[in-house]
């Protein structure tokens, strides 16, 4: 038989930055509620990468530390907040983007009392102005905006502070637990069933599970009848270069974001989470490993990485985006017991790299464990083209990214939800059923989930 726990006035699935905002905000403006948050991984003291921390290949842990655990992937990620609201998710299409605006900011000055740094990257006009223009002598589009860094180090104390200030106003905070079914009754929600069979009553549920959950998310929401749209999926390579080739960039902008269109193709390409004097690692995605990079506070390197990701939107009859980026993940994990490592010079010669090959480059991989391989066996044909396009386009703009020596990881896959449909509150047609953040398909980025959750909370109160 089920046991069945007290009823609570909120469940919270997920403890990244949508759940803990929604979290936040609620107890703002009223202490006296009964709040549950529910998170599968592990607590933030004691999140950490086993293959990391002994220099081994990823034993693909159940619950990768990485991605799991108190404050979500954000913990262990670079830890940007990019106060743009033109980068991040689409948020915009359900609030506005004046509202947006204004969330931004409400929600950067949270992260401020926390503990966050004081420094914000931007540049001048002047600046701007003149990499736009090299932007365009090379057919990219430039998307200039204001980026808070943390890092993976201010990340972590600025998610202790917040655990603990819900903590002592009496949020309660289950660790280690997996929810495994929403319980509907009459197109209400009424609680979540984990999957020991526990069943938790509650009012109103807030589902954020991050993009480790996706999957979960859609699943359940096909089985309520909540319709969904199809997201792109973004597959590409994590791209390691000298700090030095970049620093004209990011020592004024710290992360620069270009779009471009291939030439062959048609198809977008985009840079995406510059780490400068960062390391690449990997990222266990339910037994799947991929790529990401991080940059720390404190701990710095002679290399700077971003990933290169091609955009693709599938049509009918096809559903399943996540599952084809998965296969191809999977396919670099057959070849190469986990993530790929290969030259460009390789590449371009139609040569696998070796681990002599990698030696002699000017590169030092800071992702150790990769294996040198061929990454033409793993990513579609279309893909690399749009790869090597896209590169040759940023060389222009910082020369030496487009050097034989370039190093390019794969594969590093973004697995977005399907956008399940909300109304303007975030709300499902289930009554009092809330989705947030990445794992729902409305928002990619920090800043952007964190504001999800103070909507979804704001919404809560008013009701």
């Amino acid at each position: 038989m089920s046991q069945r726990t007290k009823n609570y006035d909120l469940v919270i699935v997920g403890a990244g930055p949508a759940g803990i905002f929604t979290a936040l905000e609620l107890i703002k403006e009223d202490s006296g509620l009964d709040i549950l948050i529910l998170e599968k991984g592990p607590d933030i003291d004691r999140r950490s990468c086993p293959a990391k921390d002994k220099e081994i290949k990823c034993i693909a842990c159940n619950n990768c530390s990485i991605v799991c655990g108190w404050g979500g992937a954000g913990a262990f990620s670079d830890g940007k907040l990019t106060l743009s609201p033109e980068v991040g998710g689409n948020l915009a299409n359900y609030i506005g983007k004046e509202k947006l605006v204004e969330l931004i900011d409400y929600v950067d000055e949270e992260y401020l009392k926390f503990g966050a740094p004081e420094e914000v990257y931007g540049a001048s006009a002047e600046v701007l102005d003149d990499i736009h223009h090299q932007a365009i002598q090379a057919e990219l589009k430039f998307v200039p905006s204001r980026i808070r860094h943390l890092g993976t180090g201010y990340s972590q104390e600025v998610l202790t502070n917040m655990k603990e200030y819900l903590l002592d106003n009496d949020v309660e905070v289950r660790i280690g637990v997996k929810a495994d079914e929403l319980i509907v009754e009459n197109d209400r929600i009424t609680g979540v069933e984990l999957v020991d069979g526990e069943i938790i009553n509650a009012d109103n549920v807030v589902v954020a599970p991050g993009r480790e959950n996706a999957e979960w998310l859609s699943k359940e929401a096909g089985k309520l009848g909540i319709d969904m749209a199809i997201n792109p999926v973004d597959i590409g390579v994590r791209v390691e270069v000298p700090s030095a080739v970049l620093e004209n960039l990011t020592d004024v902008i710290y992360e620069s974001k270009f779009i471009y269109q291939t030439p062959t193709f048609d198809d977008k390409v985009r840079t995406f989470c510059m780490c400068p004097q960062g390391e690449v690692v990997n990222e266990n995605n339910s037994g799947l490993i991929t790529v990401n990079g991080h940059s720390h506070a404190h701990i710095k390197t002679q290399n700077t990485n971003f990933a290169l990701l091609v955009s693709k939107t599938f049509t009918e009859p096809f559903k399943e985006p996540i599952t084809y980026g998965k296969d191809i993940a999977r396919l670099a994990n057959l070849l190469g017991g986990g993530v790929l490592v290969q030259r460009l010079g390789d590449f371009l010669s139609g040569r696998r790299s070796t681990e002599s090959r990698i030696q002699r480059g000017l590169v030092e991989p800071t992702l150790k464990e990769a294996t040198p391989g061929d990454l033409s066996l793993v990513l579609p044909y279309r893909h690399m083209t749009a790869i090597v396009e896209m590169l040759e386009a940023l060389d222009r703009v910082a020369p030496g990214i487009y050097s034989r020596h370039t190093l390019l990881y794969g594969v590093e896959v973004k697995f977005y939800s399907s956008r399940l449909k909300v109304n303007d509150n975030l709300e499902t047609k289930v009554e009092n059923l809330y989705v947030a953040g990445d794992g729902a398909g409305i928002t990619r980025g920090l800043i952007q989930a964190s504001a999800s959750g103070v909507v979804i909370a704001r919404n809560i109160l008013s009701k």
